[in-house]
């Protein structure tokens, strides 16, 4: 089996990256936030994405740099700029559901006219020949439409398959379609890793259990709110409040340093907390008061309260949100 690390635009870049695989059990491979071609701005790569994708930002990390884009020119000529980094795969995305992105038919919005994401492998595949992978969803509205797409992907030798079995418009509501996954497992020529909603050991023990033979799986908010929780699925050690605290103070003194601007800091934490609070008991009034607050040493206080104050909860993770 095995472990991949999500995309989450804003949170899982090389900050991240670097302290996670020096503190925790580290991914097999970590994909990269998306990177937009820009084909008309002279460059590839913004200096923000140009940060998270230079090798000395990622050393001893398998990584993945992951497109966003439907024009198989602009996914060719990125693809041909990150192979002079070094690199020796991307990944297509095909599973942002974001209506900013859908609209302009990128991410989950391009599933809505498979004969021209034919198209688009057809020229891809013509001149590229490093490894392509593809992380999608089953369709824009509804899971029938994944037959179609599946018989797209059988056409072409994608390293693998990431399948988050919901349609676009479910974003992240409701709970994955098991049975359209099943019938990928069934009907792929391409390998299979299977993502959506594996927030604790337990969670994965159950789909284990039920996929024996799927060889992948790729973890989001799970890993977020327990970094551990690939180690503690190999059973390793649990998360310990420590290392935990470890890694808090790591995080925040990277993103100190590289935005010279401790509130812009602060604020890239309470994306961090919006996912770790579920690991701690009575976490509820100091996750409240670390959103609310302004004041980076208010913000620092609560945060040392709330590790000299409460628990980790054993078998914990990301629960997800009623706001």
């Amino acid at each position: 089996m095995r472990y991949y690390l999500a995309p989450l635009e804003g949170i899982t870049g090389y900050i991240f990256r670097n302290a996670h695989t020096r503190l925790f059990t580290p991914a097999d491979k970590y994909f990269s936030p998306f990177l937009v071609p820009k084909p008309n701005s002279g460059k590839q790569f913004s200096a923000k994405e140009k940060a998270d994708i230079l090798p000395e930002h990622n050393q001893n990390i398998h990584l993945v740099p992951q497109i966003m884009t439907n024009k198989a020119a602009d996914f060719i000529a990125m693809t041909k700029a990150l192979e002079e980094y070094g690199y020796q795969e991307v990944n297509l995305n095909l599973g942002c559901p974001s209506r900013t992105v859908v609209t302009k038919g990128r991410g989950a919005g391009f599933l809505s006219d498979p004969e021209t994401l034919q198209f688009f492998f057809d020229e891809v595949f013509r001149e590229i020949k490093i490894k392509i992978s593809v992380k999608t969803r089953i369709g824009l509205e509804h899971a029938e439409e994944f037959q179609d797409l599946l018989s797209v992907y059988n056409q072409f030798p994608f390293e693998e398959l990431i399948i988050h079995p919901r349609v676009q418009c479910m974003y992240y509501n409701g709970t994955p379609d098991m049975e359209t996954f099943a019938y990928a497992c069934q009907n792929s020529k391409n390998s299979l890793c299977y993502n959506g909603d594996l927030f604790r050991k337990a969670d994965f023990e159950r789909f284990r259990e039920q996929y024996p033979k799927v060889p992948a799986v790729m973890f989001g908010r799970g890993v977020l709110a327990n970094p551990e929780l690939i180690g503690e699925i190999k059973g390793k050690n649990a998360m310990d409040k420590m290392r935990f605290r470890v890694f808090h103070d790591c995080i925040f003194e990277a993103y100190r340093e590289a935005f010279q601007d401790d509130k812009n800091a602060m604020f890239k934490m309470k994306e961090f907390w919006y996912y770790a609070a579920d690991m701690f008991t009575a976490s509820s009034k100091y996750a409240k008061k670390i959103k609310k607050t302004k004041s980076v040493s208010t913000y620092e206080e609560t945060v040392a309260q709330l590790f000299d104050e409460q628990e980790l909860i054993a078998g914990a993770g990301f629960s997800k949100k009623t706001e």
